[in-house]
């Protein structure tokens, strides 16, 4: 297997399963556990608080120790354990314990693909990033589209099987042959050891972190309450898994057009047009509440989460050194991916309670802040090429 075939393979999986844990599996819990919703959502908050420590500590001190992919086995054998526990557990400390547990392991799983990726492109043997990565967009479709036939079917139940029968499946994938640069143990010298705040002193590093964590901030309203706004706004029952949808559908197209459209395009530029993409966004949700206009707001999840994204992963791969990308990729999971969804998510449902499309204005606090400092960031780069060029 080729070392394209290979990452898109390892992504696809992934986010197949990603697929059923994101969007159904606090309504797993609640249905076939028989929890009440405020405890479903006390649990992930908890399971995003252990997610940001893993990826924040946990991750970047293995990726030092072991090979990536030691790594991605440890974690996947580690989810697999946790996820065959939630069998006998029925209770809320049970539950509570037992996801506590898996969001130590499995959303790690999260950058230590991308970590890989980085890897494999400055080594010049992964050509396409984002070709690979589509790849994890349309698993996550994929298996959302299936999963709701059989949910209609044979009931909530098949959500469980179907998240341990993926993660089987991602397990057994890691004990085929991968790229020999991931299976060696990293090799760091004592001068290149570095402490996690070392990483902030590379130049720009905290003015591009600033950037993303508000952009992957203001996703936190339509992660959460995306669902029940369509039901608010009278979307057919049958066409919301639909609809929902189509952002991954626009995360794929740009996934599989972006490292031959926006290859020149400097990350300043692309963090602005992700800034600008994700205001008008919410701006549009809050000013047209209707299903049309939402589903045209939703193409829009190419700019302000994959664009966004994907400005990041080439700031890394350009200006992170090799021996540092698992403690950026480790930074960039937890304030940027959990614990500022976990902040705007509380922020987003006060205002629900008020007005659910205040819920969607109310992202632009990040958005707009992203786009100024974006601006700036687009500016510095544009005067260092001024004088690189002088």
């Amino acid at each position: 297997m080729n070392t394209q075939r290979w990452m898109s393979t390892q992504f696809f999986t992934f986010f197949m399963t990603w697929g059923v844990f994101l969007p159904y599996w606090s309504g797993w819990m609640i249905y076939t556990k028989g929890i009440t919703v405020s405890e479903a959502s006390l649990i992930m908050s908890f399971g995003l608080l252990a997610r940001g420590l893993s990826t924040l500590f946990a991750f970047p001190y293995l990726s030092e120790r072991v090979s990536s992919k030691t790594l991605l086995n440890i974690a996947g054998i580690g989810t697999l354990v946790a996820i065959l526990c939630y069998i006998p557990a029925d209770s809320f400390t049970s539950l509570l314990m037992i996801t506590i547990v898996l969001h130590v392991f499995y959303p790690t799983l999260m950058p230590a693909l991308d970590t890989a990726a980085g890897i494999l492109v400055q080594s010049k043997q992964l050509r396409h990033y984002g070709r690979s990565r589509q790849w994890g967009s349309i698993g996550f479709i994929s298996i959302g589209m299936v999963l709701t036939i059989f949910t209609g079917i044979l009931g909530d139940e098949v959500i469980y099987w179907a998240l341990l029968l993926g993660i089987m499946g991602f397990v057994a994938l890691g004990f085929l042959n991968a790229p020999v640069i991931l299976t060696s143990k990293p090799k760091i010298e004592p001068s290149q050891k570095v402490g996690l705040l070392q990483l902030f002193r590379i130049k720009h590093f905290s003015l591009v972190l600033t950037i993303v964590i508000l952009l992957q901030a203001a996703h936190a309203t339509y992660y959460n309450y995306g669902y029940i706004f369509l039901q608010d706004i009278h979307a057919p029952v049958y066409l919301i898994g639909l609809i929902l949808n189509i952002a991954v559908i626009a995360e794929i197209i740009f996934f599989s057009m972006a490292d031959r459209n926006f290859e020149k395009f400097s990350v300043g530029s692309l963090l602005t047009l992700s800034a600008i993409g994700s205001t008008l966004r919410w701006i549009l949700v809050f000013t047209f509440p209707n299903v049309l206009v939402f589903c045209l707001a939703q193409t829009l999840h190419a700019f302000s989460f994959a664009m966004g994204h994907y400005a990041f992963m080439k700031y890394l791969i350009k200006n992170i050194p090799h021996a540092q990308i698992p403690k950026a990729q480790g930074v960039y999971s937890a304030l940027a991916l959990s614990w500022s969804t976990a902040v705007f998510t509380v922020f987003g449902g006060f205002l629900y309670e008020i007005e659910p499309r205040y819920a969607f204005i109310g992202m632009i606090a990040c958005t707009i802040p992203g786009l100024l400092i974006a601006l700036v960031y687009r500016k510095l780069e544009h005067k260092k090429e001024v004088l690189a060029s002088t």
